[in-house]
């Protein structure tokens, strides 16, 4: 890792919303991580694929109804690894992001973006 924090390391409570686009293959451990650090009413936000949401893996974090809103990307967004957008052509990876919401208990709200 270069810089930064190890967020999966961390254990200090957080009073306010956490935002990140997490490494894919750490998507559900964030998720999951981020919501034992926020305090109630706060959110954590990711950016992820959109085909985060299927997964039996993941369908223990969806049964917790705290996945407050999805906004889904109507557009292609390119995402370079480590910034290089010079050597990158198009993108076949459809992106959103999700809302989760520590004690929130309802159904997703699915919204549309770009």
């Amino acid at each position: 890792m270069r810089g930064g924090v190890d967020f999966l390391s961390c254990k200090d409570i957080w009073d306010g919303d956490i935002l990140t686009n997490p490494p894919y293959k750490f998507a559900l451990e964030f998720c999951e991580h981020a919501l034992d650090l926020l305090t109630e009413g706060h959110s954590a936000w990711m950016f992820v694929k959109v085909q985060f949401l299927e997964g039996k893996a993941r369908r223990k974090l969806f049964d917790t109804k705290q996945l407050k809103a999805i906004y889904v990307s109507t557009g292609r967004i390119k995402c370079a690894k480590n910034g290089d957008f010079e050597h990158m052509n198009g993108s076949a990876v459809a992106y959103m992001w999700a809302q989760f919401t520590k004690g929130y208990n309802g159904r997703p709200t699915v919204y549309w973006i770009n």
